[in-house]
């Protein structure tokens, strides 16, 4: 009989806090993304933070695929090799007896990372498998830095949608509208999401298209899927026009006191 691949995200993970608490090295295990937020399904992957001494990284990826491959033999392992953020490295797993969804997305983290992904505000209630002596502690947010840098940021946006959207006219001007659909969906779109999530979530602004289903009023969900999917040259321009007459009356919308009481600077 074909193996059903009913290796559980509760098996895999006791497997790893049984392997990982007891070296000396590392100070705490716990995990985020859909279990952070109360979400996980079927379809979710398993979201884990290791945080170890700052030279014991390199052995303590060593110790999770040890542990792993006495589970299952490891299928695919793809390494992530700049993650963005100083002390934090990053590898995706996934098992050959375990579901094709039931990816594992493992960053260790240096004990003097910036970043340890646990503000709940931003991350969600990260769920701790154990955390050595309280070590490892919830940082209070920044609303204020935060404010900074998003009010940063929609200057951006708005600098880049002044000088590239229209790039999309262009390339619909020309006839080449494979070029066009794509500036369309990563400049025109994208640039958009962007805005709407700061006037709807600011906390997470940067978050691209994830958990946009969860962060965004229906009508303006329902709005950007009949934005995205186009039928065809006629069906572009007419979204392409819709779109940016949105971004601009998005922007207008989230001043820097809109911003600051998004996030609850009073």
């Amino acid at each position: 009989m074909k193996n059903e691949k009913r290796l559980t995200r509760g098996i895999i993970i006791q497997t790893l806090v049984n392997t990982l608490k007891p070296l000396d090295y590392v100070y705490a295990f716990y995990e985020g993304g859909a279990v952070a937020f109360n979400r996980v399904d079927e379809w979710s992957d398993i979201d884990l933070y290791l945080v170890v001494d700052d030279e014991k990284v390199n052995e303590a990826f060593l110790a999770v695929e040890k542990a792993l491959k006495s589970l299952s033999p490891i299928k695919q392992k793809f390494d992530v090799p700049q993650t963005g953020w100083s002390g934090v490295f990053q590898a995706f797993y996934r098992l050959e007896d375990a579901s094709e969804y039931l990816i594992i997305d493992f960053c260790v983290l240096n004990f003097s990372s910036s970043e340890m992904f646990l503000e709940p505000e931003i991350h969600g209630n990260v769920v701790f498998y154990f955390n050595k002596s309280g070590k490892i502690k919830p940082p209070s947010l920044d609303k204020a830095a935060l404010s900074k840098k998003v009010q940063e940021r929609l200057k951006r946006l708005q600098a880049r949608f002044a000088m590239f959207n229209n790039f999309v006219q262009k390339e619909v001007n020309r006839g080449h509208f494979l070029e066009a659909i794509e500036l369309y969906h990563g400049l025109t779109l994208a640039t958009l999401v962007e805005a709407l999530r700061i006037k709807h979530n600011t906390i997470h602004y940067n978050f691209k298209m994830e958990y946009l289903h969860y962060e965004l009023p229906p009508e303006t969900l329902k709005k950007l899927e009949h934005l995205y999917f186009v039928k065809n040259e006629k069906d572009l321009q007419e979204k392409y026009y819709e779109a940016t007459k949105w971004f601009h009356k998005t922007i207008e919308e989230v001043d820097q006191k809109e911003i600051e009481r998004l996030i609850g600077i009073r």
